[in-house]
């Protein structure tokens, strides 16, 4: 008799969306370290543009105040025109927003600290850290 070995599923990117090129290399690269491919953005409009090819992320991080199209304008149409994507959650990264926004899973406050992003990552994408 012949078994197949179960082929792990694919994994889905994490989709970093964040305008400062130096904090968004450096999520990339931690996120990386840690096994997670990831997809980026430097505004929310070429986050559109990135989902068009991309698989779907399993977790967006999103910055809030962003030159061309920030973070709510993204939210917004995000929902409104992918709603086979509104169940992944979105994580804020900020340093002025207190509260999560409606239809975000937290805030990730900067500057960053490495273990509190993957936590917070870990916790939002099922993977233990």
């Amino acid at each position: 008799m012949l078994y197949r070995m179960a082929q792990p599923a694919p994994r889905k990117p994490v989709l970093v969306v964040e305008d400062d090129e130096d904090v968004r290399a450096a999520v990339a690269e931690i996120l990386e370290g840690e096994g997670y491919e990831v997809v980026v953005a430097a505004n929310g409009r070429e986050a559109l543009e990135e989902l068009v090819h991309v698989k779907s992320p399993c977790l967006i991080l999103l910055d809030l105040r962003m030159p061309v199209m920030d973070g709510p304008e993204f939210l917004s149409r995000l929902r409104a025109d992918w709603p086979k994507l509104k169940d992944v959650p979105v994580l804020l990264l900020t340093a002025v927003v207190t509260e999560a926004l409606p239809g975000t899973h937290g805030i990730l406050r900067k500057p960053i600290i490495p273990d509190e992003l993957v936590t917070s990552v870990s916790r939002l994408t099922g993977r233990s850290a």
